[in-house]
C-alpha cells in the first residue's frame, strides 16, 4: 500500500542535496570575489591584481619604464600583465571549483555552471 514513499523519499533526499549544491556554489562565487591573484610582466615592472573571478582590481607599473619613446613596450607590458593575472584567476577558479566538487563526492573535473 505504501510502496511509493520509498521513491519519494529519494526524491527529497536529492531536493535536499541539490539544495546543498545551490547554497556551496552561491558561497563559491562569494569566495571567488575575495581571492586575489596577481600577474606581472616586464620581470614585475609591471603588476595586475585580479580576483579569482577575473575582475582587474589593481594594477602597479614601477616608474622607471615611464619613457616617451617605450610607449608601446609600456602597453605591451600592461597588456601582459593583465592577461597573467586573468589567467591566473581562471585557473584558481577552476582549482576552487575542483575543491568544492571533490568535497560532494563529484569528480574534481566536473564541469558545474556558474
Amino acid at each position: 500500500m505504501l510502496k511509493g514513499l520509498g521513491g519519494m523519499a529519494d526524491m527529497a533526499k536529492m531536493m535536499k542535496a541539490a539544495q546543498e549544491m545551490q547554497g556551496k556554489m552561491a558561497q563559491l562565487q562569494e569566495d571567488l570575489k575575495a581571492i586575489k591573484v596577481v600577474g606581472e610582466s616586464g620581470a614585475g615592472l609591471v603588476k595586475a591584481t585580479a580576483t579569482a573571478k577575473g575582475e582587474l582590481t589593481a594594477l602597479d607599473i614601477d616608474p622607471s619604464i615611464f619613457n616617451s619613446d617605450d610607449k608601446e613596450v609600456v602597453e605591451d607590458l600592461i597588456l601582459a600583465a593583465i592577461k597573467d593575472a586573468q589567467a591566473k584567476a581562471e585557473e584558481r577558479s577552476r582549482e576552487e571549483m575542483g575543491k568544492m566538487t571533490e568535497a560532494m563526492g563529484l569528480p574534481r573535473d566536473m564541469n558545474l555552471p556558474f
